[in-house]
């Protein structure tokens, strides 16, 4: 069985910078161990990159977070545990996109993915609306959510998106 695993925005800025947390740092091994294994096993692994120009100041975004992940700054680079990975690249500009979900569909159906698992940051921002994007755009697909591989703002938000991811058929393990 083929299996993706997306890791989400192991970037600097919510590791060490602007947005990191204790928890981040602390998931750092876990998502690098699962990372190898998915390699070993011939599976594939596609990372994300929050990624944010000049404009950030006139996003939605920027009225809730700071200035996190712009392009050619430290904090928009994985972090140095991730950053040799011979992997699939994604930038994003938001939370996650139509066209995200799109680039996921497409992936699947030319590699025969029967399993995408997610990982990474933040859990009750970008893990969840990714998780819930793509189950939306593949309802039979099951998509899991490693609670160990990901982090959230706060452990509360944490469990507030793992709960929600399973209220809508993702599998949190």
């Amino acid at each position: 069985m083929k299996k993706l695993l997306i890791v989400i925005d192991m970037q600097n800025d919510f590791v060490h910078g602007v947005l990191g947390t204790k928890e981040a740092r602390a998931i750092v091994p876990t998502v690098c161990k699962k990372v190898k294994e998915y390699q070993q096993k011939g599976d594939l692994v596609l990372m994300t990159k929050d990624t944010h120009d000049h404009n950030f100041a006139n996003t939605q975004e920027s009225k809730g977070l700071p200035e996190h992940c712009k392009i050619g700054t430290p904090g928009h680079d994985i972090i140095v545990e991730l950053a040799g990975v011979d992997c699939m690249m994604s930038n994003k500009c938001s939370f996650t996109s139509i066209e995200f979900a799109q680039e996921i569909m497409m992936l699947v159906k030319k590699e025969s993915v029967q399993q995408i698992e997610l990982c990474g940051l933040c859990t009750d921002v970008c893990v969840v609306s990714n998780a819930l994007v793509i189950k939306a755009a593949l309802p039979e697909m099951k998509v899991v959510v490693d609670q160990n591989a990901c982090a959230g703002v706060t452990p509360q938000k944490h469990q507030a998106a793992l709960d929600v991811l399973q209220s809508c058929q993702v599998v949190v393990v």
